[in-house]
């Protein structure tokens, strides 16, 4: 069966990437791209490919007489969501959902409050289908199902704060609860507490009750971090 150049290249980037990620290529390596190319039996155009989407995520840069040099972690644009799906399937795993999470506390909460004042009818809706939802998936180990109706959650929380820089970690939020869900940083059951927050929270925006809708939201994310203290410590 033949694979298309772009399959070639997302599978090697699927476990370059994570490698990368992980620390198997230490900041300062050097990636010879013709060894990369025969460990992969791939060509040396769909080995440039990957090194052009490493390199956007700032992983790597390439220089000429130099090759392609594993960058510092700082440099990182620890925002790309394939980035955050690659770093936490590693073994940091715990050290990054907390640090999402922090980041989580930190923008939802005003994020929420403004939702409550900006949210269109049709956001309004949405919130209380997808709440809705979350309930109709809390028991009954339908985590999957859960899970698609939270992102959808907290996608609609960030959109309707009407700011766009809030609207565009919708993906780095999603990733959050994907890869908490994926590696079982969960309980078989959402915990009913954070079940009726959210339907609370989907309330509060309706009522147009910012100070409500931040304050319920910061108990949702700090629900979050102490269910990593027992579940990822």
């Amino acid at each position: 069966m033949s694979t298309t150049g772009r399959g070639l290249h997302g599978r090697v980037l699927d476990t370059l990437g994570p490698e990368i990620t992980a620390g198997d290529y230490p900041p300062g390596s050097v990636l010879r791209t013709d060894e990369l190319a025969q460990r992969f039996d791939v060509s040396r155009s769909v080995m440039r490919e990957v090194v052009r989407v490493l390199e956007s995520m700032h992983l790597v840069q390439s220089r000429r007489r130099v090759g392609v040099t594993v960058l510092p972690t700082c440099e990182w644009n620890v925002y790309d969501p394939q980035v955050i799906r690659w770093r936490l399937a590693g073994a940091d795993r715990p050290r990054q959902l907390r640090s999402l999470t922090v980041l989580r506390s930190a923008i939802e909460p005003v994020a929420a409050g403004l939702a409550a004042r900006n949210a269109t009818p049709e956001q309004c809706a949405e919130l209380t289908e997808c709440a809705l939802g979350m309930v109709a998936n809390a028991s009954g180990h339908r985590l999957e199902g859960y899970l698609f109706h939270d992102v959808a959650f907290h996608r609609v929380i960030l959109a309707a704060s009407g700011n766009e820089m809030f609207a565009r970690l919708g993906d780095v939020v999603a990733e959050v609860l994907s890869g908490r869900t994926h590696h079982a940083v969960m309980f078989e059951d959402p915990d009913p507490a954070a079940v009726t927050l959210h339907v609370q929270l989907a309330e509060a925006v309706r009522e147009r009750d910012a100070a409500r809708a931040e304050k319920l939201t910061r108990e949702i994310t700090e629900g979050a971090l102490q269910e990593l203290d027992i579940l990822a410590p």
